[in-house]
């Protein structure tokens, strides 16, 4: 690969599902927890989560998306996104894409803020999420991660029933 101080290596792992899951995740305990379908949901506030979010794992794609364009795709019917709430308080998001339906839903981005890692909340939020796609009745939902991200994301994916397919090595642009 081309060394480029601009870019970071990472390993793209696809995956995908192909029956809703059976098993249902307890939430955890003593915290106060709202999933909440959002609509219409402001430029900002997106931005706002995306950053805190995905800064880290250089999520690049919306950070560089001009703020027309994201809310137009954030407007969009086939867009839902979906915001994890504890005691009040935003601790995570996931982004779901519609596009290719019914052949598959693809649940786009999926990550908790900072502070609410390590609560004990992923598992729980993720399958929430899934079960929601499932309920638009695609053929399969598909997710990618890459080795970039949090380095539990691969096996959460699988612990919840995606199963890995195909991988490719990339460079991913560094978020500046």
């Amino acid at each position: 690969m081309i060394k480029n101080s601009n870019y970071l290596q990472a390993r793209v792992t696809f995956l995908e599902m192909y029956k809703r899951p059976q098993n249902s995740v307890t939430p955890p305990l003593h915290q106060r927890l709202a999933i909440m379908k959002a609509f219409d949901v402001p430029v900002h506030f997106y931005r706002y989560l995306y950053e805190l979010i995905g800064k880290q794992h250089h999520w690049i794609v919306r950070h560089r998306m001009d703020d027309q364009t994201l809310k137009n795709l954030l407007s969009s019917t086939l867009t839902q996104i979906h915001i994890l709430y504890v005691d009040g308080c935003p601790a995570g998001f996931a982004e779901i894409n519609l596009r290719q339906m019914p052949e598959r839903g693809e649940i786009v981005y999926f990550g908790l803020v900072p502070d609410y890692q390590g609560r004990r909340l992923s598992k729980f939020f993720l399958q929430e999420i899934i079960l929601s796609l499932w309920d638009e009745n695609p053929e399969k939902i598909i997710i990618q991660t890459n080795t970039l991200d949090n380095p539990r994301a691969l096996q959460l994916y699988q612990k919840c029933g995606f199963e890995p397919i195909d991988f490719k090595d990339v460079l991913i642009e560094k978020w500046k």
